[in-house]
């Protein structure tokens, strides 16, 4: 599975060749709500069939579709989905993302892909990872308020750390490293030849190890605050080696292996749940004083045409709220519509994107935290 925060913010999505096919569906985690999920899958792969069908021959047409139809015959993906699908395609590239929030079904060819839904993912205030730590094996899991769930590595990340660990020069002759899935799930795992319990020396560099990539790979290009989960002796041996600025200060001092999946989830947001409302309450505070100083609004129209300027530096989005409409990119100038116009934009995430493409910052909030009742609030730069 691939990760979606490290293409995202690698640009992967970027400049694409069209035709750029982009799907998504609400998917369950259990039985028996998960029975339709590949029904409701092959359905709407038939609906990006019949619109590439009207464009381009079925020669070009087969490649296109060929690994879609492969997923829907993967019998142990659909037994192991999370709330949410997102698949995202073209030529030389097919992207599938397993989601922790449900989505709309949408299948959509253009010419370019339909990223709306998952930037309202990425940009949620309440998602966090936990790194667990033990000397010989280490997990990394993504979370929000309500889910947390195993990160499945990828094959270059188990590459980099085993570069990592073979450019170690004081690695001895006799140590042994594998790395990838565990028996429970995927992480990093080190062993060593001998039968004897390893070193101080031996630990720290398999934690300067994880330390480099969670950096590199999974909490700089998402800028997630990071909880560890380890023993007390191992907090701090890895805060004294860790270069990772997310790694935030409070952690877990037990050993993982006592902690089962549904107890780590309420003990991380726990620990989180602070850090993430101290986040929201310093945003709420900038904007209240940006507006006292009218560099900051709720208005729609308004915030469209400073974000189409460069203007807007920060924009709260309320989550699940959406104003249906159509904008023009170039003047900010927007045009409402009704809910029930299936080919309505949604204005509030188009203002994201706007915010986004100018540098600036985005963040969905909760109504109840938002601090304005008209769904969103932008900050002005100047």
């Amino acid at each position: 599975m691939q990760s979606l925060y490290t293409d995202y913010a690698a640009g992967v999505f970027d400049a694409q060749t069209p035709p750029c096919l982009s799907l998504y569906q609400p998917t369950h985690r259990g039985h028996p709500d998960n029975n339709q999920d590949q029904i409701r899958y092959r359905n709407l792969v038939k609906e990006l069939e019949n619109s590439l069908r009207s464009q381009y021959s079925i020669k070009d047409v087969t490649p296109l579709l060929a690994p879609f139809r492969k997923l829907a015959e993967d019998f142990n993906f659909w037994n192991h989905t999370g709330d949410g699908l997102a698949v995202l395609s073209a030529a030389g590239m097919f992207k599938v993302y397993r989601l922790q929030r449900p989505v709309a079904e949408l299948a959509v060819v253009a010419d370019s892909f339909h990223l709306k839904p998952l930037l309202r993912i990425l940009q949620s205030a309440d998602r966090y990872h936990v790194l667990t730590l033990s000397q010989q094996e280490a997990k990394l899991f993504e979370g929000n308020r309500d889910k947390l769930d195993p990160v499945v590595l990828l094959p270059e990340v188990v590459e980099a750390l085993d570069a990592v660990m073979e450019n170690e020069e004081d690695k001895p002759r006799a140590q042994t490293w594998t790395f990838g899935p565990s028996s429970a799930t995927a992480g990093f795992r080190h062993g060593h030849t001998g039968g004897t319990d390893l070193t101080d020396q031996q630990t720290e560099r398999f934690f300067r190890a994880v330390d480099r990539t969670i950096l590199e790979h999974y909490s700089r290009p998402s800028g997630l605050p990071l909880l560890l989960v380890t023993l007390p002796e191992h907090q701090a041996r890895f805060r004294r080696i860790s270069h990772n600025a997310m790694l935030i200060e409070d952690g877990i001092n037990t050993h993982p292996e006592g902690l089962q999946a549904k107890e780590l989830r309420k003990r991380s947001w726990e620990v989180l749940e602070p850090h993430y409302l101290a986040r929201l309450a310093g945003l709420v505070e900038m904007y209240g004083v940006a507006q006292s100083r009218e560099l900051g609004s709720s208005d729609l129209s308004q915030a469209m045409r400073a974000a189409a300027a460069g203007r807007v530096m920060t924009l709260l989005i309320e989550a699940n709220r959406h104003i249906p409409g159509h904008v023009d990119v170039a003047t900010g100038g927007i045009e409402y519509d009704t809910l029930d116009n299936p080919k309505a934009d949604d204005l509030l995430d188009d203002l994201g994107e706007l915010v986004l493409r100018t540098g600036g910052q985005v963040v969905v909030v909760p109504a109840e935290r938002m601090p304005t009742k008209t769904g969103l609030a932008a900050t002005y730069r100047f």
